[in-house]
């Protein structure tokens, strides 16, 4: 008889491994970890299953997972989908358990927490910070009765987990999302990598304050009453800081929109795209008129914009957010 195997399939952003730390410290469980780049969103599609099989997906969305999911639960495993993305039809099998909210306040780490009862609350606080859902994250760091230096090393940590998924491709990453998803298990509450000054907390935030410091030289590509677009070098820093950037402009300015684009390689860029935060939607539906966008309401991204395409998303950008 072939032995069961367990797989934890998830996005290699903040959200997506603080989302897999809570369960695995709840649950332990020996799985095979599937993840990579933030942007790497359909990992389900490549997962060959069996009869038996244990399959957690977190953080990707199931729309583009669909042929996947449809794979694995035809193939006999056993499917536990936690998502905050857009996911199209949810199917209806016995072997599927989905957990999906497409709400602009939450994220799938926040899913989780609830789940489980708040029993890794901390964890879910960094991944809040680090996916830019401040309000709920300040709502949690309340209810616990965090004081203000602990609420800002979650913030941080959350800040620097998040940058840390960014890249074109794992070789832009400082820590391979499966690598640091480990060295963070030892620690069931975040706030000891502070106090016990871990060297991958340390690491995380030197990383994470080097690169931010480069985009005070970002090109303007256009500004408008919708917002503003920005362009970075074709260089790993610039890869790794494009969201965790979009999300520090989007705080600073909240009635507008911003994007972030970076010259990739091969040509054409990669872009992050930020809804106003005081009225956070429709980030979603502009990427998704590219092919290979993405997202959800606040914040989403498109792989590659072709550069014969750039003067298309300009002009869909301030259509969409043009109040």
């Amino acid at each position: 008889m072939a032995t069961v195997k367990y797989y934890d399939v998830f996005n290699g952003d903040a959200d997506g491994i603080c989302a897999l730390l809570q369960l695995r410290l709840a649950q332990p469980q020996n799985s095979e970890l599937i993840t990579g780049v933030k942007r790497d969103i359909k990992l389900l599609n490549k997962l060959e299953t069996k009869v038996g099989d244990q399959v957690t997906v977190l953080d990707l969305s199931m729309d583009k997972n669909k042929s996947g999911l449809l794979h694995a639960l035809d193939a006999g495993a056993h499917v536990f989908y936690c998502d905050h993305h857009f996911s199209g039809e949810i199917p209806q099998h016995p072997k599927l358990t989905s957990l999906i909210d497409t709400a602009a306040d939450t994220c799938t780490s926040l899913l989780i927490n609830e789940h489980l009862a708040g029993r890794y609350v901390n964890w879910a606080i960094v991944a809040a910070y680090g996916d830019n859902m401040l309000v709920a994250a300040d709502q949690l760091v309340e209810q616990q009765g965090l004081d203000a230096e602990q609420k800002d090393t979650l913030k941080q940590l959350g800040i620097a987990i998040n940058y840390n998924g960014y890249g074109a491709t794992e070789d832009d990453l400082h820590f391979h999302p499966a690598e640091l998803f480990k060295a963070l298990l030892a620690y069931p509450d975040p706030l000891d990598l502070k106090r016990e000054n871990a060297q991958i907390y340390l690491q995380l935030i030197a990383n994470y304050q080097a690169d931010m410091a480069k985009t005070q030289d970002a090109k303007v590509v256009a500004q408008s009453a919708a917002g503003g677009i920005y362009l970075l070098p074709n260089e790993a820093w610039a890869r790794r800081v494009s969201g965790v950037w979009g999300n520090d402009l989007a705080n600073q300015s909240p009635d507008i929109a911003h994007a972030v684009l970076t010259d990739l390689p091969q040509g054409g860029f990669l872009v992050s795209v930020r809804a106003p935060k005081n009225r956070a939607s429709g980030a979603d539906e502009l990427c998704m008129k590219f092919e290979t966008g993405g997202g959800r309401k606040a914040a989403a991204g498109i792989n590659m914009l072709p550069t014969d395409e750039l003067s298309r998303f300009i002009a869909e950008f301030d259509q969409q957010f043009t109040v």
